[in-house]
């Protein structure tokens, strides 16, 4: 069986040349990274040729690392129903630069990479309607990403007066506590109720 899987990134690697970055098998799929420009014939050769057939586009997603310099992973996972397998293909990119709209080949494409731009910020080049599909119209940044606050950067709420949402800056106010980092076994110094029979055991 992994053989059979490796022979898919091989085929890749045969039919367009330098376009295979790696070739693995990893949990029983099939795993291709590929350069960022040839992910279109390489999507359109996995879904057109008779020996892969992945006709099924199951979903896009966005990684991020970011101490790496490209510091986005886009993931295209494919179902082949024929040949019941699967197969990960996988491209890397930057904060600015696009990666190649995918909707042209599978048409579910077109709302994956609308949420991967929502939450992630990838930018997808010739894409019919690339806006936000998750978050507010009004939303700043990509909550995604590893560098964006938990808190996020405003807040929205109900306003009686105004009768409408509005949107408020975050403001988190917490009293100052000085941590000394011990264990409640260690930073214990008083006896709590019962303990002292045990120090009357030991005499």
């Amino acid at each position: 069986m992994a053989e059979a899987l490796l022979q898919t990134g091989e085929m890749i690697a045969a039919a367009i040349p330098d376009a295979v970055v790696s070739n693995s098998v990893r949990n029983g799929q099939a795993i291709i990274t590929v350069k960022r420009d040839s992910i279109i014939p390489v999507l359109t050769k996995l879904r057109d040729d008779p020996a892969l057939h992945f006709e099924l586009l199951i979903d896009i997603a966005g990684v991020d690392y970011p101490d790496r310099e490209a510091r986005f992973e886009v993931v295209y996972q494919l179902l082949s129903l024929k040949h019941n397998r699967r197969v990960r293909v996988k491209v890397t990119t930057d904060e600015t630069t696009a990666v190649p709209s995918v909707s042209g080949v599978y048409s579910s494409a077109g709302w994956y990479e609308r949420e991967t731009w929502d939450l992630f910020g990838v930018y997808f080049s010739d894409h019919p309607d690339l806006r936000r599909i998750l978050t507010d119209y009004g939303f700043e940044g990509h909550p995604m990403r590893k560098d964006f606050p938990l808190t996020g950067y405003v807040e929205v709420r109900y306003d009686e007066e105004q009768r409408r949402v509005v949107y408020e800056p975050v403001k988190l106010k917490q009293e100052f506590r000085s941590f000394d980092f011990l264990s409640p076994w260690e930073g214990m110094n008083k006896i709590l109720p019962g303990d002292e029979k045990a120090g009357e055991a030991k005499k």
